[in-house]
């Protein structure tokens, strides 16, 4: 079904007082520059922009009012096209992370940092643009040698989710262009203008370069939308964003018709602070990593396991530094935490808080709604065998528990469904070693000293067991877009 957007009034609480305002009034010049209208969105692109549906509203999580509703090229030349694209959102950066943190509700330099991730990938994607190649292999017949060829697939479907509204659609349509493909994107439904926004700039770019708009083509809904691609043998390839329950039944269809999948699912991310680490190193690397985006990143840190003899040191830098963390509007300078993204997170964060109590659990800090989809980010204290750690909630709630040796501190880290990304803090070669090798972490990125959100997009992101098993990005991720063919 076809979809349309429209914009309405909103109410934005300021410094206590509750005034009348118009979102879209108030960042008209931000909409105005991607032709985002107060009403009348269309929010299918196939070549043209198209809706018949029903209307989807784009709802701003600050105050959960109504934002808007919405309705044969050589490598190398695609490597130029992807230049220009690449152009395009740099002229636009900061007025599309200003959409971004409208609409989802991360802080303004978060939400410009995602638009310069695609920025980046499109900059890979170029690179790849002269490096895509096969391999020639010795054949076992006189006077005869193998070739081994990458082809294009056809089409890549992209379901993203609401977190990263715009970085998970550019790490993968800018490898599936350059690798050949087209791409139909199926953003989340609570992020429909970040979706058009985007759209609208590869639209121009596209004709600029007389290409097919509907290369780059987009379809915003809800889950039959999803359903539908999941289903159609004319995806070739589907990359899908979001929870491992969804996750594993999107993956059940797609492998049902013998299709090809990128699962990108939880994460359930821990870090491991040893007791030779540099503690102010660790604590602000924590704070960022479990408190950024208000906790809703994929590699969010959930779980912090530290050594027994440093930990009550790590928890009283940590209240400290979640003591000064200023929570708000996300466009407001300063704010460091702005909402959850939906009312139904915050309840999510009330129940997570009410099974720690339930089994034993304490709170170190915070636990407290404040209104709207606002919730302070909070610390408890647990231990590993309970249910409410293993279990991943999407809100910035970080469980802490202590170990005696590093052997019980990385079964620790993988005793969790998920493997996502994880990180130790330690200063022993060592116990580095060991981390990064087959007895230590089996999660699909492991770092060391550095926190587990973000990644590079030189390397393949994305994780093993209930995460998914997909590869995005960076390093030979590009495979997955191709066909290979031996000959």
């Amino acid at each position: 079904m076809l979809r349309h957007t429209r914009i309405l009034a909103s109410r934005l609480p300021r410094r206590g007082a509750v005034r009348c305002i118009s979102t879209f009034d108030k960042y008209r010049d931000t909409f105005d520059r991607f032709g985002i209208t107060k009403t009348g969105n269309k929010g299918v692109f196939d070549g043209e922009w198209k809706g018949t549906g029903s209307v989807i509203p784009s709802v701003n999580p600050v105050d959960n009012q109504v934002i808007a509703e919405v309705v044969s090229l050589p490598v190398p030349k695609r490597g130029q096209v992807l230049l220009a694209m690449r152009d395009a959102l740099v002229q636009n950066l900061e007025p599309l992370g200003q959409v971004v943190s409208l609409e989802m509700g991360k802080i303004l330099p978060e939400g410009i940092g995602e638009v310069q991730e695609y920025v980046d990938i499109l900059e890979y994607a170029l690179g790849l643009s002269r490096m895509l190649n096969g391999s020639m292999i010795p054949s076992e017949r006189p006077g005869h040698v193998m070739l081994e060829t990458w082809n294009p697939l056809g089409t890549v479907g992209v379901i993203s989710a609401f977190n990263f509204p715009v970085a998970v659609y550019g790490w993968n349509s800018a490898i599936a262009l350059v690798t050949g493909n087209g791409v139909v994107w199926k953003p989340s439904p609570t992020t429909p203008l970040c979706s058009i926004a985007v759209t609208k700039l590869l639209e121009r770019t596209l004709k600029e370069h007389n290409l097919p708009p509907a290369l780059c083509s987009l379809v915003t809904g809800g889950s039959d939308v999803g359903s539908a691609m999941a289903a159609d043998p004319r995806v070739n390839l589907l990359s899908f964003t979001g929870s491992t329950k969804v996750g594993q039944q999107v993956g059940k269809v797609v492998q049902g018709r013998f299709g090809k999948l990128l699962l990108e699912l939880g994460g359930n991310n821990a870090i491991i602070v040893m007791d030779d680490c540099d503690l102010d190193l660790a604590a602000r690397a924590i704070l960022f990593a479990a408190v950024g985006t208000a906790g809703q990143r994929c590699t969010t840190t959930r779980r912090l396991i530290v050594h027994e003899s440093v930990y009550e040191p790590l928890i009283q830098k940590l209240i400290k530094a979640y003591g000064q963390v200023k929570i708000g509007d996300p466009l407001e300078q300063g704010v460091l935490c702005g909402p959850l993204h939906t009312s139904a997170a915050v309840e999510v964060y009330e129940q997570t808080l009410a099974k720690v109590k339930q089994e034993g659990g304490e709170i170190l800090f915070g636990g407290e709604t404040l209104g709207g989809n606002f919730v302070k980010p909070t610390l408890t204290r647990v231990t590993p065998s309970m249910s409410v750690v293993k279990n991943e909630a999407f809100v910035p709630i970080l469980h802490t528990m202590s170990f005696k040796t590093l052997e019980e501190a990385i079964a620790i880290n993988n005793n969790v469904e998920q493997g996502l990304s994880s990180s130790i803090f330690t200063n022993n070669p060592a116990n580095i070693f060991k981390w990064i090798g087959p007895s230590g972490s089996d999660c699909g990125i492991i770092n060391v000293n550095i926190p587990t959100n973000g990644a590079e997009i030189g390397g393949a992101f994305g994780g093993e067991k209930a995460t998914g098993g997909g590869r995005e990005s960076g390093s030979d991720a590009w495979k997955q877009y191709c066909r290979r063919g031996t000959w």
